[in-house]
């Protein structure tokens, strides 16, 4: 095994947000914040506040924003208008919730900056110094603009992220397109790729699509989660993977 990986695996695809950087939690306060907001509108005495134990985690990370807000609300019994991507930001529609969060996240963004996952990164320039091709896969549609901030935007050979979805009309995770269309672009089949991911439609994605390996990044104690979603190995630290090849495989 080299970096932890099998012999057969010739590309690494990461997911950006709780992998790459320290942004998933970032992400979570922005829609707790919108939601909230919302649900007080919607569920008034019965209010049951946006949790990001639960509520994010099953319903909206990883996923592309409006299908994370079509499936969360869906999950509370919330109706609420498509609208339009030129709507304004507000409650009123699908699209304006969406721009609302995503105002918040970009001033979080401008307050707080962006920390990388310092595991992440040392792991990508191991994998530059033994040649092996990269790719950020991600619903994020400010990827670039993350990843300029946090100086790791070299470190990546293909990038499909939520703009590039679109215009190819690719279906995100827990669909594996995203994936497959950055094994594609890498030249690799998916047997040859492995998957780093932290989100649960992440690992779905990953195993749907069968990838040679799935990693799970495990940086909120839910291992058991991450396997049961499709997970060859979990590690909290990548680390781990370059230092102790295997470790945390099931046997």
């Amino acid at each position: 095994m080299v970096l932890g990986l099998p012999g057969t695996i010739r590309a690494c695809l990461f997911d950006l947000d709780g992998v790459v950087t320290d942004t998933a939690s970032v992400h979570a306060a922005a829609w707790k914040e919108a939601f909230d907001v919302l649900l007080r509108r919607h569920e008034g005495d019965e209010f049951r506040p946006f949790t990001l134990e639960t509520d994010y985690r099953r319903f909206v990370d990883g996923r592309p924003w409006a299908d994370g807000v079509r499936t969360f609300l869906a999950s509370r019994r919330v109706e609420l208008p498509e609208g339009r991507p030129g709507d304004p930001p507000g409650l009123d529609t699908v699209h304006g919730l969406g721009l609302w969060k995503s105002g918040l996240f970009e001033e979080r963004v401008r307050t707080q900056g962006v920390k990388v996952c310092r595991d992440t990164m040392d792991y990508l320039m191991a994998l530059r110094e033994r040649g092996v091709p990269s790719a950020i896969v991600t619903s994020s549609t400010n990827c670039r603009e993350i990843l300029r901030e946090a100086d790791a935007e070299t470190l990546f050979d293909a990038w499909i992220d939520g703009l590039v979805a679109e215009r190819r009309g690719l279906r995100g995770k827990p669909h594996p397109d995203t994936f497959l269309a950055a094994a594609r672009d890498l030249g690799q089949s998916p047997a040859e790729c492995a998957v780093f991911e932290d989100a649960l439609a992440g690992m779905d994605a990953g195993r749907s699509g069968h990838f040679g390996w799935v990693v799970g990044v495990d940086r909120v104690s839910r291992a058991d989660e991450l396997y049961a979603h499709g997970a060859d190995t979990v590690v909290a630290d990548l680390a781990r993977l370059v230092g102790t090849p295997g470790r945390g495989v099931r046997p």
